[in-house]
């Protein structure tokens, strides 16, 4: 019994998007560190987040199950019957109602949060087959910025919604031939692979030099460096997989700079 209770657990995390869902709380919650609010507020706002978080993720893959299904999605809990579609359709509904009040007590702006969980239940239903199925990620992300730091500066929300935009291309670009066969025909499937690469590392460049302005030159220079480097060991190897291990480095750089930034660093 506790083995099943366990099996179940493990395989409703991972149809929630565990991964990911951690990853944007802790930067929701690194940001809120930086305001006067309290570290228990701040707490109740990681709450808010992760559980708007394990929502999106969650409906995703409720959703997304017939697709799933139709193409072999070996890593999707439901389609290999690791768990009831049912179940976790059900956990997306009471993580939705457990964001609501959360986001409202952890922040005045607790309201744009749940605009910008709104965004994403948005995109898994019908966004993601759109031409603008970047924009729920450039609102979200910008979004989580407000909720996190209320007044936080213009360049400050325009390097989440740019980052979150990045994050649309970079993580749609390895699905693009599955999506394609199952209908799905978002911004990057209509401009094509080369040119969602080329807008992948043009927005994160665009973060980078939003946030680069607002940084010393140690900093600076890090950041410059391992991107130059980078993009040298994936010219001369023309490696798919070194790209987008490029992509996810030069996030992390952001997403750093973006945390010293709004620390004072």
């Amino acid at each position: 019994m506790i083995t099943l209770f366990c099996v179940t657990m493990l395989a409703l995390l991972k149809a929630g998007h565990f991964g990911p869902s951690v990853t944007v709380t802790a930067v929701g919650f690194a940001l809120s560190l930086t305001t006067d609010r309290p570290l228990w507020l701040s707490g109740v706002l990681a709450a808010a987040v992760f559980t708007g978080q394990l929502s999106i993720g969650w409906s995703n893959d409720w959703i997304d199950h017939p697709r799933d299904v139709a193409i072999g999605r070996s890593d999707k809990p439901i389609a290999i019957g690791g768990i009831g579609r049912r179940f976790v359709g059900v956990a997306a509904l009471v993580a939705l109602g457990c964001c609501v009040p959360l986001s409202l007590a952890a922040s005045t702006t607790g309201w744009l949060h749940l605009i910008a969980v709104g965004w994403g239940w948005w995109y898994n239903a019908h966004g993601k087959s759109t031409i603008l199925s970047v924009l729920p990620y450039v609102v979200a992300f910008g979004l989580l910025v407000l909720f996190a730091i209320p007044d936080a500066p213009w360049w400050m929300v325009a390097a989440g919604a740019v980052l979150g935009g990045a994050a649309h291309f970079a993580n749609v670009l390895p699905d693009l031939a599955d999506d394609a066969a199952t209908g799905v025909r978002g911004l990057p499937h209509r401009i094509g692979r080369r040119p969602s690469t080329v807008g992948t590392v043009v927005l994160l460049a665009t973060a980078a030099g939003l946030l680069l302005a607002r940084l010393d030159f140690r900093w600076a220079m890090l950041t410059v460096s391992v991107t130059l480097l980078g993009a040298a060991a994936v010219a001369v190897s023309r490696s798919r997989s070194r790209f987008f291990l490029l992509v996810q480095l030069v996030a992390l750089i952001n997403v750093m700079m973006l945390l010293s930034v709004a620390f004072g660093a």
